[in-house]
């Protein structure tokens, strides 16, 4: 091809056809511009492509996390759900409601007892902001929603410090003067595992009637309905975000 467009523009100058040799010589260099510019291009979007398979492929595996968080969300709801139930059964019997089934109590007591803290999942988002590709997400709504839920979680791991602190100086600390702790827990695991973990534990309902003389408890499990309230406003707060995140995800996967 080189040799062809040479071999005109020979012939030009030897016919002495200055004017057109200069012409189709302009139009050759047009011709290779142009050439260039398509190559440009076509190496553009290929690798626009390649950045846009890597973005699908972040979002598919951020996808994936959430929706791993919001099952934790829904199971760790359900749990704070049941410590304010029991924490507020025990308040009654601060009140004057007498015991009448130890187990069922000692079961509340220590489902308030159990400290759990939760943890979401968000390994990919932690990939993606360590290594410095969190650029790559195009959607401003999914960047700025994962920033959203990253914060949130900051606050509930505040609200839960703040909590286990409550916990270990009116609940914790009070109690071992008090309870003996071992055969609560051995009756508590066998009631929770039908028997494959614990023992029938015998408790002692003296015990039980002491602690209830300590107002310093009772404002214990008065906390925990308070705390643990707060921490489900949030926690629902996050799991609402993940659920809307999850759905733009789908939006911009199936774009």
């Amino acid at each position: 091809m080189i040799k062809f467009f040479r071999k005109i523009r020979q012939n030009l100058l030897i016919e002495n056809k200055l004017s057109k040799y200069l012409l189709y010589a302009i139009g050759e260099i047009i011709l290779v511009v142009i050439g260039i510019l398509i190559a440009l291009q076509i190496n553009n979007n290929n690798e626009t492509a390649k950045i846009r398979a890597k973005e699908l492929h972040y979002l598919k595996n951020v996808k994936a996390d959430l929706t791993l968080t919001i099952q934790e969300l829904e199971q760790f709801i359900n749990t704070r759900n049941s410590q304010i139930k029991s924490a507020n059964n025990v308040i009654e019997h601060y009140n004057g409601k007498p015991i009448s089934n130890l187990n069922s109590f000692n079961s509340d007591v220590i489902n308030v007892y159990t400290w759990t803290r939760f943890f979401q999942i968000n390994n990919t988002f932690q990939e993606l902001t360590y290594s410095g590709n969190l650029a790559i997400i195009s959607n401003d709504s999914i960047k700025n929603g994962l920033l959203n839920l990253e914060a949130l979680y900051k606050k509930i791991k505040y609200l839960e410090d703040h909590f286990r602190y409550d916990a270990e100086v009116n609940l914790y600390n009070p109690s071992y003067d008090i309870l003996d702790i071992n055969p609560m827990g051995e009756n508590y695991l066998y009631k929770i595992t039908n028997g494959e973990l614990g023992s029938q534990a015998e408790l002692d309902k003296s015990r039980f009637e002491e602690m209830l003389l300590h107002i310093r408890q009772k404002n214990g499990f008065a906390f925990a309905v308070i705390e643990f309230s707060k921490m489900n406003i949030q926690l629902i707060s996050m799991k609402n975000l993940a659920s809307n995140l999850v759905k733009t995800i789908d939006n911009e996967l199936n774009y």
